[in-house]
Parts: structure tokens; sequence; C-alpha cells
């Protein structure tokens, strides 16, 4: 919509209804009404009540589409889910050393690494495994699985002496 797109409140971006359901996730405007009815969306509003979505929003829509028509979670399903996960984010800093592991190949919306950093207080890293590697890490990525392993298991160790 002119005059909304490419509009900042904060530091996130915003994005008019027109633009959002037309190119980037490529669904009807109504779909993102019942989503927002269901209460798996709050978009921002305007001062004239015009929706505006931030990345956010948008990577939340791809993961509700992912959910109900990859694996068909109904919608119900799916607010359990963001229920579920929102305890997760809640849940207490890790002290623990710890790697976590993505693989380059994983399709399913997720956030990136730098927004859950915060979550490890101890030592922590976060690596991206090449090569067209899904969600599947020990499977698909034996090696690398296992280096992360030996390597969490020597910082464990280490904060032990």
């Amino acid at each position: 919509m002119p005059g909304h797109d490419g509009e900042r409140l904060g530091r996130t971006r915003l994005l008019g209804l027109g633009l959002v359901a037309a190119g980037i996730v490529s669904v009807h405007p109504r779909t993102l009404r019942i989503y927002e009815e269901e209460g798996l969306l709050c978009p921002a509003r305007t001062p004239t009540n015009i929706r505006l979505y931030s990345e956010t929003d948008l990577r939340r829509v791809l993961w509700i589409r992912h959910l109900t028509q990859n694996l068909g979670v109904n919608l119900a399903g799916v607010r359990i889910l963001f229920e579920l996960e929102e305890r997760l984010a809640e849940g207490p800093v890790i002290t623990v050393p710890a790697i976590t592991l993505e693989g380059d190949g994983n399709g399913a919306p997720h956030p990136e690494p730098d927004a859950y950093a915060a979550k490890f207080a101890g030592p922590y890293s976060h690596r991206t495994i090449e090569g067209g590697i899904g969600h599947n890490l020990p499977q698909e990525a034996p090696d690398a699985f296992a280096t992360a392993v030996r390597e969490v298991g020597g910082l464990c160790d280490d904060q032990q002496r």
C-alpha cells in the first residue's frame, strides 16, 4: 500500500497488507485475517487501522503454512505449538556448554542464531552445516554432529576443572 511499505516502527520493517499478500508470502488476504482471528498473528496497525506486517509476522505465516500444508497440523494444533514455543522461550538461561547446529537445507522457517544466543550463558557456539543438510543432522551429517558432541563434551570437561 502506498505510504506504508517500508515504514519502520522502532527497528522493525513493516509492510502493508497488499504487498504481503501479493508477493511475499503468497496467501490470500482472507487467510491472513483468519490467522489473526485464530490468535496466530497479531500485526501492528496504523492510526487508521491498516494492518502492517513485520518480518517476524511473515516468518510466522510461512511457518503456519508449512505446519498446515506440509505436516497436516490444523490451526488448533498450530496454536498449541506456538504456545509451547513461547513457554520454551521463557525458560531459564542455559548455563552448560552448548553448540547449536542448523542444516543449510532446512526448509522450515526458523530464527537466526543471534535471536536465541542470549539463552546461553556458558560457552556457546552455533554452526551451520553446509551441503543441503536438512533438520535431521545426526542422520544427514553424522560426522559434523559427532564432532559437535565431542567438542561440547570437552568444554564440559574444561568447565569441571
